[in-house]
């Protein structure tokens, strides 16, 4: 056991001496994971600092259809308490309380009945449920996930007084600089759209397995913000300065991924934008295997990535010869763990199947916790080094000793 830091693999602390890249995920290493809402806009018009009373009745209400029902979080209100328990996911949590607090949402789930629901996946960016209104007889599929990818399925948009407005080639111009904009503060961009479905078309088996996802109307945009942990740019400058390359990688868009590494230390302020450090996933996954392996070392921020895209990066830097370090909480985490020469789990957000799958487990989930491993690996390493120097020397002159005493007589 190291600072904070479970070794599994005891291996596993001299190969961390060795180690040239790291290879880190965003959310809960290099932040705190402490999401909370900052920014909400209804169509092209901020709604900081106003009042709810502000938001037509209709949009408020399918606004909190999107934000109660379809998320794998819930909501409790004690008895004795006039105050809210949130469970679920650090953005499920920010989400709910926001809608609970700023927005007074109060939704009767006994009301709706749920139809079908698509899960959050790290391939789509969204989730999806379709429910029915019991009392009013209405249907509606709602939609949540990733803001340009809900925003690229929507054709119309409402804005606060319930207006409904078509979205041409120019108004989703203005959604996309909305979106860059948040992303540029290192926000997380999270989109809500919504479609009613006529009631008469429910008899098909089709439609309850499938949620309608195109000519959707966009309800609104919020933006989370996540905080970097107050020692994670300390910590990979340490590394850096002892040539260690840290690559980030992230399911978030690439500006809010740019941003939030140049406030890490992993890229530098006046860093070119197209110097090829920063690239998305599906980018990197489309390249050939010759073109990844040329590039891979360059690459510094790997946004909007998925499981199979770290996977990827892992292979690649371990041809090009380097002893590669990966860190990783999720199940579809494990096979980049396990490629990985040091696989690192997060101790607290870290599902078993990632732990089992790692040699070390970082018990803070924090990434100075990582640079401390490296730290007590480099002094393994050197110690090694210094004990075989010693046996080679005394040995040596031992033999030396024994061959000049065996001659002179």
């Amino acid at each position: 056991m190291m600072e904070l830091a479970m070794v599994r693999k005891l291996s596993a602390c001299e190969t961390m001496g060795s180690a040239t890249t790291i290879c880190t995920d965003k959310t809960g290493t290099l932040t705190m994971n402490q999401m909370k809402v900052t920014r909400f806009w209804l169509g092209k018009e901020s709604m900081e600092g106003e009042d709810v009373s502000v938001i037509a009745p209709d949009v408020l209400n399918l606004l909190y259809q999107g934000v109660g029902l379809n998320t794998t979080g819930s909501i409790y209100r004690p008895a004795v308490s006039n105050g809210f328990e949130f469970s679920g996911s650090p953005t499920e949590k920010a989400i709910l309380s926001w809608a609970a607090l700023e927005l007074n949402m109060d939704i009767d789930k006994q009301d709706f009945t749920v139809l079908s629901v698509e899960a959050f996946n790290s391939e789509k960016k969204r989730s999806g449920v379709f429910l029915k209104n019991v009392k009013e007889g209405t249907v509606h599929a709602h939609w949540k996930g990733a803001a340009e990818m809900i925003l690229a399925m929507c054709s119309h948009y409402y804005d606060a007084q319930g207006n409904i407005t078509s979205l041409d080639v120019f108004e989703r111009l203005n959604f996309s600089e909305i979106i860059q904009g948040m992303a540029c503060s290192s926000l997380r961009c999270i989109a809500f759209a919504c479609k009613q479905v006529i009631g008469g078309k429910l008899v098909s088996n089709e439609i309850r397995e499938q949620i309608p996802d195109n000519g959707l109307t966009l309800l609104a945009l919020v933006g989370l913000k996540d905080p970097c942990r107050p020692g994670a740019k300390q910590a990979v400058e340490d590394c850096q300065y002892a040539g260690v390359n840290v690559k980030m990688i992230t399911g978030d868009n690439i500006f809010t991924a740019r941003t939030i590494a140049m406030e890490c230390g992993i890229l530098s302020p006046d860093q070119e934008v197209n110097d090829g450090s920063v690239e998305e996933g599906v980018e990197f996954r489309s390249y050939t295997e010759e073109e990844r392996t040329e590039k891979v070392e360059m690459i510094r921020v790997m946004a909007r990535s998925s499981p199979f895209d770290k996977l990827l990066m892992v292979q690649c830097l371990r041809k090009k010869g380097h002893v590669v370090a990966v860190t990783g909480d999720g199940t579809n985490d494990a096979p980049a763990l396990r490629e990985a020469d040091i696989g690192l789990s997060m101790g607290i957000q870290g599902t078993e199947v990632a732990k089992e799958s790692s040699d070390i487990v970082i018990l803070d989930d924090n990434f100075a916790s990582v640079a401390t491993v490296l730290r007590w690996g480099r002094c393994v390493y050197n110690n090694i080094q210094k004990f075989i120097q010693f046996q080679l020397t005394v040995n040596v002159a031992a033999l030396a000793s024994t061959c000049s005493s065996s001659f002179s007589w």
